[in-house]
C-alpha cells in the first residue's frame, strides 16, 4: 500500500487544486449585485447588475443593466452624456465614443419595450420605445426599470446624461 503513495500524491494535489479553482469561480459567479462605487469598467471584470440614471431634459429615469461584456465597456464609459435620436419611430438612438465588446454576447436578440441595447454593426446605444423584432448583431444591455414612455415622447434630438445611481437613491 505505502508504496503506490508517491503515485497518489500528485494526483490528491491536482484534485484539490481544482476543487479550489471550482470553488472560487463558483463564489465569483455567484456574485450578482455590488454597489455602483465597486464598479471600475473594463470588459473581463464581472460587475454584476448596476443601476444607473438617465437624465434626460429634467426627466430622471433609471435602469437596470446585466453582466456581459458590452455592459462592462458601457459602464466603463460612464457618466456620458449622449444626443439621442429618434429611429424609425421604435427606437432612440446614439453614437458612442468607441466601439463596445461583444465577447460571449448571441448573434442577436428580440428586444422588448424599455430594453437598452448596442448595434454593434453600427456602433450605437439603442433604448427601445415600441416592440421590435428579433435584430442580428443587437445585444443586450439592460432594461429601463419604469417610464420610458417619457423618453419616447421626447421628439427631436435631446441631451441625455448617463451615470451610475448612487447608493440610497
Amino acid at each position: 500500500m505505502y508504496r503506490h503513495l508517491p503515485r497518489a500524491f500528485p494526483v490528491a494535489v491536482l484534485l484539490l487544486a481544482s476543487c479550489e479553482r471550482a470553488g472560487t469561480a463558483h463564489a465569483a459567479a455567484g456574485e450578482t449585485t455590488q454597489s455602483p462605487s465597486a464598479v471600475t469598467g473594463g470588459s473581463s471584470r464581472r460587475i454584476g447588475t448596476v443601476k444607473i440614471r438617465l437624465v434626460a431634459e429634467g426627466t430622471v429615469l433609471t435602469a437596470t443593466l446585466g453582466d456581459n461584456a458590452a455592459t462592462r465597456d458601457f459602464v466603463s464609459l460612464l457618466p456620458l452624456s449622449l444626443t439621442l435620436k429618434d429611429y424609425a419611430g421604435t427606437e432612440k438612438v446614439s453614437d458612442l465614443p468607441k466601439r463596445l465588446s461583444t465577447s460571449g454576447a448571441p448573434a442577436g436578440v428580440d428586444p422588448d419595450v424599455g430594453d437598452l441595447a448596442y448595434y454593434a454593426p453600427w456602433g450605437n446605444l439603442a433604448i427601445f420605445y415600441r416592440d421590435f423584432g428579433y435584430s442580428s448583431g443587437l445585444v443586450r444591455l439592460g432594461r429601463i426599470d419604469s417610464g420610458i414612455e417619457k423618453l419616447a415622447g421626447k421628439s427631436g434630438s435631446f441631451a441625455v446624461r448617463f451615470e451610475l445611481a448612487e447608493e440610497g437613491r
